[in-house]
């Protein structure tokens, strides 16, 4: 990155950072460079976080719940006077683009690093922002923008926009309270879902409709501008790689811009934020087809997720501008000045679980760790030991790589997908590592439609079974923690095997069961063979650290990177992820019809909404007996057989752990219920 003015003529010198994670250690980082005191805030489930140890003072907020700390706008206010903070970077999300906390900063006498609330109000409503950017002359789709919202007026309206038509919730964002609505037969039902999840989500149910751009490209422009009447463009990002216009993937520049292009839509952005006489970081973002034209979208007033990529593509530091315009200073370049070069992509890492729909995951994260060498860039908000918790968004980090070409940057990116290892949480590494892979978004084709229709059959959206591999060194993974644990004494005594009979390991993962053979060969040598069904691997130890076996396989020089968790439960690793092993070896048999243990627990970090049952009741197989909250979504604990509730562990309201005992079933002749 380029050197950020480092002479400020601004008033303030102590920076709050009214956020979490990954952004808020991004932030601070420059706030430091450029001489400024941080503060950190944080919930109480965030008191071991990166950037509570990295800033130079920290405030609690209180509860774990968001809108009991995060989003609490006094508290917030309350910080900043307590430590003398003169000004708050709002980073991302949370009340990033609330117009009553950017006021509320205002009213102190607290610099916000931002628009004005003028500016952010404008554009957090969607039919506002079009009738301004119409005005402004910025292309726009034709659509509905009008005041009546009565579903008579607004079926009217789509019948004379045409169909398919996009009907999207004026407050809305992150793809909330939108619906592509494909004719007019379905268009009451689908409208009366748009306006009810606006409702819930965004407090309004006003609706715009739009003609739908079909598999269109999504491409947005960096915007900046200071209180001087400068306002210049940084170049595209092209996202269009999308989950339920989620983004997925971003890069700079886009495959498909031209110059021409490139400088039309950067005009209008600078025309739409000129329109709303903006202040700070912003972008703007269109819709283009495939003969080029280009519509508005929307205007985030923030700084964006993915805005390293512009930073790697333009040597600009994107948050020391935002202290530099904040402190009343001019931009530091101009258009003229302002240069591209090579490619940038980015990937957000999330604690989800792609093949179960992407259910987000909690968890201890027992191994993080990455690979960092030139055009390599990991901006994270973790640390190893740390807990994700459901409270929040499961974004754990953003893997980013910088290249000469895009096919250069993508292999970097690949690559280091590849080489990270995180343990502990399921993580969608190799959902990404194979979009990034796949010959679409390589030849530069991906449109908004991509992941549905080409990516629809990826391995990694389905179940994962162990392969023969994983499952033989699963097993002797097992066999060499049991063995070292029981010969402290006798360096390497546990080789020694006069009779190789083999030792037989019972696997279970993801329900699926595996009988695995692991027989000593050479105990001089420390050679194995290891048979898992009709496979028999040839196994050499070289070299067995903590969480990282180096071996031989067959002869060839291999490294495979594991953990075990509290209850000894193996994670392996994978460049798809990790995978969940348990060694039932030793545990107690099963009932004959296959019923478990009756140890209901929990199925990951979260809070208690409700026990449904109480001891003594009778339940039958199906039931919900336990209904767990986490990442804010409901996951209900099932009896999978008949029984009665012997013990109950846990209360409504109360926060449990992965794998936490929560109730115990007993069933008639000690059959007993598990979890579904």
């Amino acid at each position: 990155m380029s050197e950020v003015n480092k002479e400020m003529s601004g008033d303030f010198t102590k920076v709050l950072v009214a956020n979490r994670g990954e952004i808020a250690l991004r932030v601070m980082r420059t706030a430091k460079a450029m001489g400024y005191a941080t503060v950190a805030v944080y919930s109480e489930a965030d008191k071991n976080a990166p950037h509570v140890a990295f800033a130079d003072e920290a405030v609690c907020l209180g509860a774990p719940q968001a809108n009991q700390s995060y989003l609490v706008i006094e508290k917030i206010i309350d910080a900043c006077i307590k430590t003398g903070a003169d000004a708050v970077h709002p980073g991302y999300g949370f009340l990033s683009e609330n117009t009553e906390f950017c006021a509320a900063c205002q009213e102190n006498n607290i610099t916000f690093i931002g628009p004005d609330p003028k500016a952010i109000e404008l554009m957090g409503n969607k039919r506002l922002a079009k009738i301004e950017m119409i005005k402004a002359g910025v292309p726009c789709i034709p659509g509905y923008e009008g005041k009546a919202q009565d579903e008579a007026t607004l079926l009217d309206e789509a019948i004379k926009i045409g169909f398919p038509i996009m009907a999207k919730a004026t407050a809305g964002g992150g793809g909330r309270g939108m619906r592509l609505i494909m004719n007019e037969e379905e268009f009451p039902a689908q409208l009366k879902t748009a306006k009810s999840e606006a409702l819930n989500a965004f407090g309004s149910d006003e609706m715009i409709l739009e003609k739908a751009v079909m598999s269109p490209r999504h491409i947005e422009i960096q915007v900046f501008a200071d209180r001087h009447g400068n306002c210049v463009y940084l170049g595209e990002r092209d996202c269009s790689v999308q989950r339920r216009h989620q983004k997925v993937v971003e890069e700079a520049p886009s495959p498909f811009v031209s110059e021409e292009l490139r400088q039309a839509m950067g005009q209008a952005a600078v025309n739409a934020a000129k329109a709303c006489d903006y202040v700070g970081a912003g972008t703007v973002e269109f819709l283009t087809d495939d003969d080029g034209n280009f519509y508005f979208l929307e205007m985030n007033t923030r700084l964006q997720v993915e805005h390293p990529v512009t930073e790697l593509i333009t040597g600009v530091d994107l948050v020391g501008w935002q202290l530099t315009v904040a402190a009343g200073d001019k931009l530091p370049l101009q258009q003229q000045d302002i240069s591209l070069n090579g490619h940038a992509m980015e990937v957000r890492l999330y604690a989800e679980d792609p093949a179960l729909g992407f259910m987000p995951q909690t968890g201890d994260i027992l191994r993080w760790s990455y690979r960092e060498d030139q055009g390599l860039r990991m901006d994270a908000g973790i640390i190893q030991g740390q807990v994700v918790s459901p409270f929040y968004d499961p974004m754990l980090a953003k893997v980013i790589a910088h290249g000469a070409t895009r096919d250069e940057a993508r292999r970097k990116l690949m690559s280091s997908l590849k080489n990270l290892e995180l343990l502990g949480v399921r993580s969608n590494r190799g959902f990404l590592y194979n979009i990034v892979k796949h010959p679409v978004f390589a030849q530069g084709g991906a449109t908004t439609s991509f992941i549905e229709n080409d990516f629809a059959n990826d391995a990694t959206l389905s179940p994962h079974s162990l392969t023969h591999e994983q499952q033989a060194l699963s097993a002797w993974l097992f066999y060499l923690k049991s063995a070292l644990n029981n010969s402290q004494a006798n360096e390497r005594a546990f080789w020694r095997n006069s009779n190789p009979a083999p030792t037989w390991f019972d696997l279970e993962h993801s329900s699926e069961k595996h009988a695995v053979a692991v027989t000593v060969k050479d105990a001089p040598l420390q050679q194995f063979d290891v048979q898992a069904q009709d496979s028999v691997f040839d196994f050499a130890l070289v070299e067995l650290q903590e969480q990282k076996l180096v071996y031989l396989d067959g002869g060839i020089k291999k490294t495979i990177c594991f953990a075990y968790n509290q209850v000894g439960d193996l994670y392996l690793s994978s460049h798809e992820g990790c995978f969940l092993v348990a060694d039932n070896t030793h545990a107690p048999a099963a009932t004959a019809d296959g019923a478990g243990s009756g140890l209901i627990k929990a199925s990951m970090d979260g809070g208690i909404i409700d026990v449904l049952v109480q001891e003594g009741d009778k339940v039958e197989k199906g039931q919900t007996l336990v209904i767990l909250e986490a990442m804010k979504m409901e996951h209900a604990m099932k009896a999978d057989m008949d029984g009665v509730v012997k013990a109950i562990m846990v209360s409504k309201g109360d926060q449990v752990k992965g794998r936490q005992l929560l109730l115990e079933v007993e069933g008639s002749e000690q059959e007993q219920l598990q979890p579904a």
